[in-house]
């Protein structure tokens, strides 16, 4: 297997634009600018690679025939409506079907280099439409590309993915779509459904007939800091891939969680973010022997966080940190004051905040954090032969 990363990008991915909307292209041209300010980029082990869009035949993989239709018809139609399109979170755009299709056909060209060992990692920050469904558009999301990626690997020979989701919200798309497939494992860390889209994502939520403990839920309460997800984090996430052993890890990078993120109200930092790919990509090179697929998702935050946390993960898959004191190019700073007037631009690739943790533990009298993750071990652990009382699970 080579020890080369694959970044897949095109500014082709930057189409899918829906307007005067939260999910603005913005957010992944700056992530692209300043990756190659700071030669996170120009790394001899990095390779760029252009994507092709998707197929239909890769898109019903996981897509209803018709709504592929009903995609692309939807812009030459102004009184359309189904399918979950035309609404405020998902307004029909031109080019919907091909810009969507590019970003599904970007993560399959991702999970398809790390599979057939042509890199030991894949980045494509542009995809983590994790909200899409079958027959469905939803959430800011057209096509499913994790999905998409899962299901190529499968037809593939994979037997075992793992997908692990940080966004701020369920990744209920991924979820819905492999809950009934044993060979697929899906893991999301969220803020509580009762607060926040999609409503889905509770603990009690494991996996369908056939696939009992195939999906684990961790629905974390508003207000929760580095030190709460942190410790979450560790108490699911490690143990669970364990138990099931993937042959490669898949996950979903959304940087929403952050505290300035107009959208949610988890109250992570940068260091926060960063700290959770250090831990994700360390958990591929335990168990997975470094193969690590990763891509973008939500964050709204369009030029205070979401650039700095995604060149941090394509700098953590690229094989070298950047440390935190870095401080953000003048070229890029000029640059997201142009595209984003008025936003305070940052001078710095760190929040100054500390992701440390106290390990989680069963005794004492639990925090809402605490009880969360009682409540996710207590449902999920035993369907994957864990203990959910034993810390050292």
């Amino acid at each position: 297997m080579a020890d080369d990363t694959v970044v897949v990008w095109d500014e082709a991915l930057l189409a899918y634009d829906m307007g005067d909307h939260p999910l603005d292209p913005v957010r992944v041209e700056l992530t692209i600018a300043l990756a190659r300010e700071l030669g996170v980029l120009d790394r001899p082990g990095v390779r760029l690679v252009k994507p092709e869009p998707a197929d239909d035949a890769l898109l019903t993989r996981v897509h209803d025939p018709r709504y592929l239709d009903a995609v692309r018809a939807a812009p030459r139609d102004p009184f359309f409506a189904g399918f979950g399109l035309g609404t405020s979170d998902n307004p029909v755009f031109d080019g919907m079907h091909e810009s969507s299709a590019l970003i599904a056909g970007a993560s399959v060209a991702a999970a398809e280099a790390v599979w057939r060992g042509d890199a030991r990692r894949a980045v494509n920050v542009a995809g983590g439409l994790h909200h899409a469904m079958p027959a469905r558009a939803a959430g800011f999301c057209v096509y499913n590309d994790p999905a998409v990626a899962i299901a190529r690997l499968l037809d593939l020979g994979a037997e075992r993915i793992a997908y692990v989701d940080v966004d701020v919200h369920h990744g209920d798309g991924v979820q819905e779509i492999f809950y009934r497939d044993p060979r697929v494992l899906t893991i999301s860390l969220h803020e509580t459904p009762l607060a926040l889209f999609p409503g889905t994502g509770f603990p009690d939520e494991t996996g369908g007939p056939g696939a009992e403990g195939s999906a684990v839920n961790v629905p974390l309460p508003p207000g929760t800091g580095d030190a709460g997800w942190q410790q979450a984090f560790h108490a699911i996430v490690p143990a669970a891939l364990r138990a099931f052993r993937p042959q490669l890890l898949v996950t979903q990078c959304g940087a929403d969680g952050h505290r300035l993120d107009p959208l949610a109200d988890l109250h992570l930092s940068v260091d926060g973010q960063r700290a959770t790919y250090l831990a994700l990509r360390a958990l591929a090179d335990e168990l997975c022997d470094g193969r690590w697929v990763a891509f973008g998702g939500g964050g709204y935050a369009l030029v205070e966080v979401v650039p700095r946390a995604w060149t941090h993960l394509l700098a953590i898959a690229g094989g070298e940190p950047v440390e935190p004191a870095r401080l953000t190019p003048p070229a890029w700073r000029e640059l997201a004051a142009a595209r984003r007037p008025g936003r305070e631009v940052p001078l710095r690739m760190t929040d100054d905040a500390d992701p440390s943790y106290e390990p989680w533990q069963p005794n004492g009298e639990p925090d809402a954090v605490g009880r969360a993750i009682a409540a996710t071990r207590r449902s999920a652990f035993p369907l994957l032969g864990l203990d959910p009382h034993d810390p050292r699970d």
